[in-house]
């Protein structure tokens, strides 16, 4: 809770909570997740064309990229009879938010409409790389190395995206009720408390694949 005595500082200022340095981590992570996707449809179309061939990254068992490439889960977008692998659906996202990334290096201004938009499409793009893990993890008990890497690029594509929201595009507003979660949002990224949320969430991503598949992985 914030003390609404205080004085408010306001929105984040300096070259951290700035539009270049924001938007430049949210495009590298946003072309890490696009050139991941461009991989991971590679070796789906190779292991269409030569079904029950191994791919490159079939190391054992458990770390195999094959065995989540044909379970259901990895094509859960159907259309009639025919179904698309969501990496397909990986390039054409990513490619959206290298482009918003883009866009937020060059100050360009967007409609408040645009900056949520991007921010739930950012928040939908994760959920649905946690299901996917969360799948591979305990249901397919397998691991695929791209979609991991996919799952990594999306997280901190996601971290850098909600910073710039907060601190470039000004959301949420300070007005109305709104008004303590923006001013605790401002202080929260102003003590560089976002840096050890981070970290411990990506440290939490990485225990948990390590604790049900270590022993397999090393």
């Amino acid at each position: 809770m914030i003390d609404e005595s205080a004085e408010y500082l306001g929105t984040p200022t300096g070259w951290r909570h700035g539009a270049v340095w924001t938007y430049l981590l949210m495009l590298v992570f946003s072309l890490a997740a696009l050139i991941i996707s461009l991989g991971l449809s590679a070796e789906t179309l190779l292991l269409a064309r030569n079904p029950g061939s191994k791919l490159d990254c079939d190391v054992n068992s458990v770390i195999s990229c094959s065995t989540v490439a044909q379970s259901w889960q990895a094509e859960i977008i159907k259309f009639g009879d025919m179904s698309f692998p969501n990496a397909f659906f990986g390039i054409a996202a990513e490619s959206v938010f290298v482009t918003i990334a883009v866009l937020g290096l060059a100050r360009i201004s967007v409609p408040r409409w645009f900056a949520v938009c991007t921010w739930l499409g950012g928040l939908a793009a994760l959920a649905y790389a946690y299901w996917l893990f969360t799948q591979s993890v305990f249901v397919i008990n397998a691991l695929c190395l791209w979609c991991l890497g996919l799952m990594f690029s999306t997280t901190l594509q996601f971290m850098t995206l909600s910073h710039a929201t907060v601190t470039v595009q000004n959301l949420p507003r300070l007005n109305g009720t709104g008004s303590s979660f923006r001013r605790a949002l401002d202080t929260y990224y102003r003590l560089g408390a976002d840096l050890l949320v981070d970290v411990l969430w990506l440290a939490a991503l990485i225990a948990i694949i390590l604790v049900k598949d270590g022993s397999a992985i090393f």
